[in-house]
């Protein structure tokens, strides 16, 4: 896989993966929760997804050479890059309020 296929999927991936606590009631997608999702289990789910995302980043990278090493910067950019992507399944499961 070249370089910009992979950086490609990862970006998807981590648009898909940002969303999907807000567009499922379903733990991870998978699991049935006997009361349902509150906030703190999405945003808590959230983070989960963010380390796997950057997981496959990781393998990824690993796969096409080596490893650049991170700093403290790195992090907070992909970390406010992924609430960036997870805003648009926010805002459809707690502001949108569909016309009667």
């Amino acid at each position: 896989m070249s370089q910009t296929a992979s950086t490609w999927l990862v970006l998807v991936l981590a648009f898909l993966a940002a969303n999907l606590p807000f567009l499922s009631q379903r733990l991870f997608g998978v699991l049935r929760l006997a009361r349902g999702k509150s906030l703190p289990v999405r945003l808590a789910e959230l983070v989960a997804l963010y380390f796997v995302v950057g997981g496959i980043g990781l393998a990824l990278e690993n796969h096409a050479g080596q490893i650049a090493p991170q700093r403290w910067e790195f992090y907070a950019i992909t970390g406010t890059l992924f609430l960036t992507f997870a805003f648009p399944g926010f805002v459809w499961r707690y502001l949108y309020r569909p016309r009667h």
